[in-house]
């Protein structure tokens, strides 16, 4: 297995993998030993495809949990309580305004995350993305410029929370 840089995350992140790793170990594993159990059951390996569908689920499972073991070894909490407003970092909120390379104007809300913790549709960037990277360290009322697949777009920093 590759070795696994540290990551930055928050506490709600780091709950999160914990929660899925506990799943995995307790209900997933009976789940699958139960139906590798059923497939045999049914006797010749070399056509049961029950069983062959079974030992994938097991080992696609296996390795999520050893991914989610390397993750976890490597996290780095971030407290949030010590973090301030002044400038962006792991874990801020930052409401932007946003000037696009076409001249449209829109407004934007990121939660600046580790990159495990990333889910974009919910509004969770990670510090490693184009947007996230380019936010760090900059302040309420600066301008940003960043590059898009459209062009280059302007982002001001309205909010740091």
């Amino acid at each position: 297995m590759a070795e696994v840089k540290q990551q930055y995350i928050t506490e709600e992140g780091l709950k999160a993998l914990e929660e899925e790793l506990e799943h995995l170990k307790t209900v997933r594993r009976k789940e699958i030993a139960e139906k590798i159990k059923v497939a045999l059951s049914f006797g010749d390996l070399s056509e049961n495809s029950e069983y062959d569908e079974a030992k994938n689920d097991q080992a696609i499972m296996e390795a999520r949990i050893a991914d989610l073991e390397a993750i976890l070894k490597a996290a780095v909490l971030i407290d949030e309580s010590e973090l301030s407003s002044e400038k962006v970092h792991i874990g801020s909120t930052v409401e932007v305004s946003i000037t696009g390379p076409d001249g449209a104007k829109s407004k934007r809300k990121f939660r600046i995350v580790g990159s495990n913790e990333a889910d974009p549709r919910n509004g969770k960037i990670s510090d490693e993305s184009v947007v996230g990277r380019e936010l760090l360290d900059k302040k309420k009322g600066q301008n940003v410029k960043i590059e898009t697949p459209a062009g280059t777009a302007k982002y001001k920093i309205t909010v740091i929370s």
